[in-house]
């Protein structure tokens, strides 16, 4: 190589960034100690902004177009460099791209589940996953808060530190927005929109927006599940009985998929029962023979007494009882029972305000008002 060629190589006349990678979000010109040319063509292309550094200090920014690079169109730079009259020498800077497309493959999830209370199910311990956008929208403050002199700063070096953004945030969002855990499924656009506004606004010091927040899934629990699929189970069997027949087709699956002695006896057992169920169903029934009336008794046999309906209380987070309905009024009476105490009895599916049970609630109206205060 000759003297002009060396000397025409430290010079620099074209800079540009023709981008091959999917996540490069920072991209220093490999300058190598060479000077840039004044008069030098700078070449900023669509979704690319370009930043010159000279000596650690953010000079200029250039947003997508072609540039001739002269002292007007660097004022910071011909400021620091104490350029004037329109000096036209080569200079040194480190000229930094920054991709300002949108990173659309940016997957995140919990790893540990969130807590959240629920009014339904109590507290319940939720998993969730999906995907996120972001985009650099201020490439001078990414720099300095991120990227520094990172000469290729890419999408991994930043992506575990905004997923522990979004799970910090996810537990706040789940928690405030007021939503039962079973309609979740039908708000989770909404929640990843609040959460994309949440993190665009958090991350803004550092030059970072997320445009677009996805929710693919909020799992619960195995036992949770579990739980739901009995309850839907019932809601559409309807009542007890029905349950049971269920529960014995279930059984029978479950003797087919058992080749032992104990499956087929199971399956048998339970054929027979259905069998009959089916049978009295299918063939008319007849109506029993009259039976001979009973020689009258010397003395007539006194009934049995009334069945007496059994409540239980809830005091003081404990369980009372069981009390008759008399035993109830005189609860009443003596203030242990209110409207707001929690009562059950046999056959109710949970325990409820004493004012949502009829049988209880028509009691209060039984019971006189205590006295005023004498004079």
């Amino acid at each position: 190589m000759g003297l002009m060629d060396r000397i025409r190589g430290e010079f620099i006349d074209i800079i540009e960034w023709t981008d091959d990678s999917r996540d490069t979000i920072v991209w220093r010109f490999p300058r190598h100690e060479n000077e840039i040319k004044m008069g030098a063509k700078l070449v900023v292309r669509e979704s690319q902004t370009a930043v010159f550094v000279n000596e650690g200090q953010i000079a200029d920014v250039f947003t997508p177009g072609t540039y001739t690079l002269e002292t007007q169109n660097l004022p910071v730079l011909s400021t620091l460099k104490g350029w004037k009259y329109g000096f036209h020498s080569p200079f040194k800077a480190e000229v930094y791209f920054v991709t300002t497309r949108q990173f659309t493959d940016l997957k995140w999830g919990t790893q540990n589940p969130v807590i959240v209370r629920d009014p339904e199910f109590g507290m319940v311990r939720l998993r969730a996953f999906g995907a996120f956008a972001a985009r650099v929208v201020d490439a001078a403050a990414l720099l300095r808060e991120l990227a520094g002199t990172d000469p290729q700063f890419r999408t991994e070096e930043v992506q575990e530190y905004l997923r522990q953004l979004i799970v910090g945030r996810l537990a706040n969002a789940l928690a405030t927005a007021g939503v039962p855990m079973l309609d979740l499924a039908t708000r989770q656009d909404g929640l990843g929109a609040r959460l994309a506004g949440a993190l665009t606004e958090e991350l803004a010091p550092v030059g970072i927006a997320v445009p677009k927040f996805i929710i693919e899934n909020i799992s619960l629990p195995p036992e949770v599940e579990a739980a739901v699929d009995a309850r839907s189970r019932m809601g559409i069997v309807g009542n007890l009985d029905q349950y049971t027949q269920l529960q014995a087709a279930d059984a029978i699956g479950d003797a087919a998929r058992n080749p032992g002695a104990a499956g087929e006896g199971v399956g048998l057992g339970v054929g027979m029962a259905l069998g009959r169920r089916m049978a009295e169903g299918l063939i008319p029934q007849q109506p029993p023979a009259a039976a001979p009336a009973p020689a009258p008794a010397a003395t007539p046999a006194a009934p049995p007494p009334l069945p007496q309906q059994q409540w239980f209380i809830g005091v003081g987070g404990a369980q009372q009882g069981p009390y008759d309905s008399a035993a109830l009024t005189g609860l009443i009476s003596a203030g242990t029972l209110t409207r707001t105490t929690l009562v059950w009895q046999n056959g109710m599916s949970g325990w409820l305000p004493a004012e949502q049970v009829p049988e209880v609630e028509r009691l209060f109206g039984s019971v006189p008002p205590p006295l005023p205060p004498q004079a």
